[in-house]
């Protein structure tokens, strides 16, 4: 009879969520009479008094089933289960904050000041203070706290601020309208950083079939055969048109100034056939630096065999990223090409050529295979042959080199 029992007993219970097993072991108990709760516990394995508590709301039939409203009838009474972890290790929650907390970083006796504050890192460093606790509960804990994962924001500018910065911004804003509103072009240039060219990692993901990742080399030196790539953007900010020259040589002013004639040839010049000038947004530092003498030299002769004025305009030094190239065309080739990698130039090409966004971005990429020598010395005098025009404004930063006819 036993057997029998236990058989029928098992074979339900599995289907059963807490509150049925609860009164079905009870009926079952009830059934067998004096020594039925001792006896269904053993061969159920359910200790008794979850059994004997199933046997009182069995014999109480106003109990209520269901929550106020005809809701979904709870599997367990309110109180019952577990006791929260703050409850049962008084102080555990304020413990973990403590080795959290961004204001300990520079706490010498905090033990995670020099290590990683990953869950199981955390989950250690709790246990040698003499709590019992898991690595998932210590996340629960994190989010009831108001911890997320974060990364890091390049927020905070190197050195102090320049007292012309928001001046400097207002200034550029105001002079590309004018020149939009004039019908002449405004564009913003920069070099991305360079990418070894071969099948390497590149970061992000992409939809492929499960468990079949590309392979790609185990490490990151460049393939001397192969070398970098370094893609020089120039955005149209009035069309959102981007023009893209690949170079494969170093990053100087001689190239920065050639991807901007490149620029002109294959798109600007069709784009903005009456033309009177050009104005240009630039980084204060790199190849089109505010103190690059080269790349003032070079901008003089792309001046004379435009036949037109050249504004420049540079972003204050730490304000980089307000730079339109950087978030309108260099940020959306990125996310075209994750998780790509770039074994060749026809690919770099291809997948920056086909880059496009809900805005309508359109980009053209070409390659530049020029080499560009590094080091090239500017003296005074070559310098002082450059027909340039401060701006009584920032004029470092503010300034338009002229044809030389217009001297």
């Amino acid at each position: 009879m036993d057997t029998i029992l236990s058989e029928h007993i098992n074979r339900v219970l599995p289907w059963l969520d807490e509150d049925q097993k609860r009164k079905f072991l009870a009926s079952e108990a009830i059934s067998l009479g004096r020594g039925g709760i001792q006896e269904i516990s053993a061969i159920s394995g359910v200790h008794r008094n979850t059994i004997a508590a199933g046997v009182k709301e069995l014999n109480n039939p106003s109990a209520k089933q269901y929550e106020s409203g005809g809701e979904k009838r709870r599997i367990r009474a309110k109180g019952a289960g577990r006791k929260p972890i703050t409850v049962t290790q008084p102080g555990i929650k304020e413990a973990l904050e403590r080795l959290v907390d961004p204001e300990t970083y520079g706490d010498p006796m905090n033990p995670l000041r020099w290590t990683t504050k990953s869950l199981r890192n955390l989950q250690k460093e709790l246990q040698a203070e003499g709590f019992t606790i898991g690595h998932d509960k210590v996340g629960d804990l994190l989010k009831e706290l108001g911890y997320s994962l974060q990364q890091n924001q390049k927020k905070k500018q190197v050195g102090a601020e320049s007292p012309d910065r928001d001046a400097q911004f207002k200034h550029i804003n105001d002079t590309a309208k004018q020149y939009m509103e004039a019908g002449d072009p405004v564009i913003s240039i920069d070099c991305k950083k360079k990418e070894n060219i071969g099948n390497f990692k590149n970061g992000g993901a992409e939809y492929r079939p499960k468990k079949d990742p590309v392979s790609v080399l185990d490490h990151d030196y460049p393939i001397p055969e192969l070398g970098k790539a370094a893609p020089y953007g120039v955005y149209d900010v009035a069309t959102n048109e981007g023009f893209v020259n690949v170079g494969i040589s170093a990053d100087t002013a001689q190239f920065a100034v050639n991807s901007i004639r490149m620029w002109w040839l294959q798109m600007g010049m069709e784009q903005y056939p009456n033309a009177y000038a050009l104005y240009i947004t630039a980084d204060g530092g790199g190849s089109n630096g505010s103190r690059c003498k080269l790349f003032k030299i070079e901008l003089q002769k792309l001046a004379d065999e435009l036949d037109m004025p050249i504004e420049v305009s540079h972003f204050p030094p730490g304000t980089s990223k307000w730079n339109k190239v950087e978030h309108r065309l260099f940020s959306q080739i990125s996310k075209n090409w994750r998780g790509r990698p770039l074994e060749t130039l026809e690919t770099i090409v291809e997948l920056i050529s086909s880059t496009t966004t809900n805005t309508g971005l359109k980009v053209r990429c070409a390659v530049d295979r020029n080499i560009y020598p590094r080091g090239i010395k500017v003296s005074d005098e070559e310098l002082a042959g450059v027909n340039i025009i401060k701006n009584e404004f920032c004029g470092n930063w503010n300034y338009t080199i002229l044809p030389a006819q217009f001297a």
